[in-house]
């Protein structure tokens, strides 16, 4: 079988749940005609109806609003947001009751807000962030962010069937650079359980999304110097696999954790005090964190570069604590 690229895969994870259960179908902005604003949707118009596939206004607080109702009455609808930027003018409808409808009274809420975020690619500052942490803060949401074409197929696919409401961030850095091989038959990744990218025994980096191949790059760098990092990829940072988190720090002793998402309030800071919960003891050296800086996302190139982390800070950071 041939490689598919992250977009790919993504578009027949969908495309494979609305083959399986006609409760399934797309809205969005520019979702049908247009196919999608990275053409995720490109031809499902066509297959499979306008009925199916519904285009709206550039209203992110009617999409959503809109698919809540429809879950509400046993529909499972896949909502796109063109950038992940505007969840935002959907706050309310995600936070105040989407969110909380199964615990308020009981009711699933089978939903997907499905769009592209993340920087490095010179979208500026309305086009580059990553609003995941907004929302992993919020009970009652499960929050994905898949690093490999393998992973964003089977969570699209584990998100599309969970009867609680799923953002699925999709880093739009790797939407046409990197490609895999696609399991066979019905491929379902498990939400909610991390995947050790990498094996190593002399530091930990605990990631997700786009720093999953920061973090590759660095370590093959390192281990031309004996440096074997373990690179856990998080796939989704709510809920958070704490046993993995443990699992890790308990082999290699030391931990890096890296995210695109600004430093402070970032899912790292998370993760330091489950560290510290659950495997102080184990530590040779301070948790130490590899962000990105607390700024909007520059639109110049070069800026971009300086917001962004690399993997640079990740060998620099490596060496300081083998060193400590």
């Amino acid at each position: 079988m041939a490689p598919v690229t992250y977009l790919e895969a993504i578009r027949q994870g969908i495309w494979e749940e609305m083959v399986r259960d006609p409760a399934v179908f797309c809205i969005g902005e520019d979702v049908g005609v247009y196919g999608g604003a990275f053409k995720i949707t490109e031809g499902f118009l066509n297959h499979f109806g306008k009925e199916r596939v519904i285009d709206t206004p550039i209203s992110e607080a009617a999409i959503a609003s809109a698919a809540f109702g429809a879950a509400l009455t046993g529909m499972r609808p896949v909502a796109e947001f063109q950038f992940m930027d505007f969840i935002s003018s959907a706050h309310t409808q995600i936070a105040n009751a989407i969110a909380k409808a199964n615990w308020r009274w009981g009711a699933p809420a089978p939903l997907v807000l499905r769009g592209p975020s993340g920087a490095g690619v010179s979208g500026g500052p309305f086009h580059s962030q990553n609003p995941e942490m907004w929302y992993a803060h919020t009970p009652g949401l499960k929050v994905l962010c898949p690093a490999t074409p393998t992973d964003a197929k089977g969570l699209i696919k584990a998100a599309i069937r969970d009867n609680n409401p799923c953002l699925f961030f999709e880093h739009k850095y790797l939407y046409r650079r990197v490609k895999e091989e696609m399991p066979e038959g019905d491929h379902v990744v498990e939400i909610g359980k991390a995947r050790v990218h990498r094996a190593g025994h002399s530091i930990s980096v605990i990631t997700y999304a786009s720093m999953v191949y920061v973090a590759e790059e660095a370590a093959k760098t390192l281990a031309q110097e004996g440096i074997e990092l373990e690179i856990l990829d998080l796939r989704t940072v709510a809920p958070l696999d704490q046993q993995a988190i443990e699992d890790t720090v308990k082999k290699t002793n030391r931990v890096i954790v890296l995210h695109e998402d600004n430093r402070t309030g970032g899912i790292a800071g998370e993760i330091a005090a489950i560290i510290n919960e659950r495997a102080f003891e184990a530590l040779d050296a301070p948790i130490t964190r590899i962000c990105a800086k607390d700024t909007p996302a520059p639109f110049s190139p070069p800026l971009e570069k300086w917001f962004l982390p690399n993997a640079g800070d990740v060998v620099r950071e490596a060496k300081k604590l083998m060193a400590y």
